[in-house]
């Protein structure tokens, strides 16, 4: 015999159920064995400990200090930068109004610390000089001897007003002498390499391979609007292997990179070069083949895709106002701890127990199907958080803890809805198998409405949310999507099977759906119950439980009723 289409309908679904678990759970392994993944979820810094880090502002002079609103700017940078970097759940705070203490959770990677350490002052200035990073120069006799200390007193103010950045005059004695005596490698010992902007600045390439005389900052990286990574590709669309990071400039940063460009491509030799500063070393010098004005320069040289990606998404989330030092760099111990997260986990269970006992104290063996339900949500929901941690460096929190606690009560009340549907089905004197179908009709509307309104709150509150109450959106998001996968892919189905068998077609009395308890009308095929006395059903428990199940208006539909035999039996007795 042909099965029924619901029951292929359901069988199907079940299908679809067990492909998405294995497919979850075959990602989550091939992660394991062949990437970083694990099978536990990386815990938050909450929950966990992790990495603090302590940045001092770098000053370029003995006076200058740092005004809150750099310090606001700076943290809102970081965090930015942070969570492009795929670190959720972590502090970014200002300390003593000086320092900026930036609180990762686990042990990050060295492509994170960069994200953070790194100021990413970026500047655009025109190259004056350009040669070979030698440190020593050949005597009268004819001996090479170590570049000297350049002598103070050398005229270090140029004797002709300089009249744009590239015009030589900014070379005085002192500059030259300090030209010659600097040392490539006093750049990675000294961190970076700062000066004014509206003075020249004696730096090297990244590495070492040139040294430079720089005129002053002609663009600053302030008015970068967007950058992003890819490959180079020529005028006819093929791709060069080279990686590079692609600028898009403010109105303000257009205009003045269009003027430099025009004044840099009538020049020749070193000059015709515009360098890019990026925490006082030259990351590329390129020549001025053309006038840029439409402000989308192209910045090329040795990068990688993590390096050029690394660098896009500091540029496009803004340079940091000041320059900034790694004070201290340490291991912190979790703050809440294990015991905290015990804690967590045993609200949860005795949460889930009780959930439990009223299902199957009010659905009987029913309440098994919202027991098998909360499974499948609780492994589909650990492979998801599994996964995000994997890929997106999600961390799990007390707060994404508790957002799973309150899911147990959501995703119990879909199941709640359904069943009440099929039983008001049932009184109303369809089969079990009709009701299944037609109770499903009539719940899904509910429970989509349902759902819906709390995945828009999820939302928006992890929108508007910063920190640990993002995990707990997050997660109340992530419940709520599955909370409706499972009652389409397993609770539905499962009692469409159900529905077929003899123990809960019949309506045992154990089964929860017994038609005799719910006050039902029709209780089989072609066998109806004879309607009793009102007096004499409100003495059964059965009656009772129907009348109590009554909605509003079948009350007010009995009230009228009565109401109008009653006048009937009058009038006829007055006439």
């Amino acid at each position: 015999m042909a099965k029924s289409t619901p029951v292929k309908k359901a069988w199907r679904s079940l299908t679809w159920l067990v492909v998405l678990i294995v497919g979850l759970t075959a990602l989550l392994a091939g992660g394991v064995l062949w990437s970083n993944a694990t099978w536990a979820p990386k815990l938050a810094l909450d929950l966990e400990g992790g990495t603090q880090i302590i940045l001092a502002p770098k000053l370029e002079s003995n006076g200058q200090s740092v005004s809150q609103e750099q310090l606001d700017q700076a943290v809102a940078i970081i965090r930015q930068r942070v969570d492009a970097s795929g670190v959720s759940e972590a502090e970014i705070q200002t300390q003593g109004g000086q320092n900026i203490v930036v609180s990762l959770p686990g042990t990050p990677d060295q492509e994170t610390l960069n994200r953070i350490e790194s100021s990413a002052k970026l500047e655009f200035r025109p190259v004056l000089v350009a040669g070979a990073p030698a440190t020593s120069f050949v005597g009268e006799d004819g001996k090479s001897t170590p570049a000297p200390t350049p002598d103070p007193g050398l005229e270090a103010t140029p004797s002709i007003a300089p009249s744009n950045g590239s015009d030589l005059n900014y070379i005085t004695p002192a500059l030259q002498a300090q030209f010659q005596a600097f040392d490539c490698a006093s750049i990675d010992a000294n961190s970076a390499n700062v000066a004014p902007a509206d003075e020249p600045l004696i730096t090297c390439e990244a590495d070492s391979s040139v040294k430079y005389i720089l005129g002053p900052v002609e663009v600053s990286g302030e008015n970068i609007a967007d950058a992003s990574s890819g490959l180079v590709t020529t005028q006819t669309g093929a791709s060069t292997g080279q990686w590079a990071v692609n600028i898009v400039f403010d109105d303000k940063g257009t205009e003045a990179f269009g003027k430099v460009t025009s004044r840099l491509n009538g020049l020749t030799g070193s000059q015709n070069q515009f360098a890019i500063v990026l925490d006082g070393k030259v990351i590329s010098a390129p020549q001025t083949n053309a006038v840029i004005t439409d402000g989308r320069p192209q910045i090329t040289g040795n990068f990688t895709e993590a390096s050029a990606k690394t660098l896009a998404d500091q540029l496009k989330f803004g340079a940091l106002p000041l320059s900034f030092t790694v004070q201290s760099n340490e291991n912190i111990s979790a703050t809440l701890g294990t015991t905290q997260l015990l804690s967590g986990l045993i609200a949860g269970l005795i949460g889930l127990v009780l959930v439990v006992i009223y299902s199957l104290f009010q659905y009987r063996l029913l309440g098994l199907v919202t027991v098998a339900s909360l499974v499948v949500a609780a492994i589909l929901t650990y492979l998801v958080i599994a996964l995000l941690s994997w890929r997106e460096g999600y961390r799990l929190s007390l707060a994404g803890v508790a957002g799973l606690i309150v899911a147990i009560g959501f995703t119990a009340d879909s199941f709640i809805v359904y069943f009440e549907r099929i039983r008001d089905e049932l009184r109303d004197g369809r089969g079990l198998v009709s009701a299944v179908e037609a109770g499903w009709g009539r719940a899904k509307r509910t429970i989509y409405a349902a759902k819906a309104v709390n995945l828009l709150s999820a939302i928006v509150l992890y929108v508007l949310a910063v920190g640990n109450v993002r995990g707990f959106a997050l997660t109340l998001g992530i419940t709520t999507v599955i909370d409706v996968i499972v009652v389409i892919l397993f609770t539905h189905p499962v009692l469409q099977l159900l529905a077929t068998t003899k123990f809960f077609s019949s309506g045992h009395k154990a089964s929860g759906l017994d038609p005799t308890a719910l006050g039902a009308i029709y209780r089989g095929r072609a066998q109806f119950r004879k309607p009793v006395d009102a007096e004499a059903a409100k003495r059964t428990g059965s009656n009772r439980e129907a009348e109590r199940r009554q909605t509003i208006a079948e009350r007010k539909a009995a009230e009228l009723t009565g109401v109008g035999t009653k006048s009937t039996k009058t009038d006829g007795k007055d006439s």
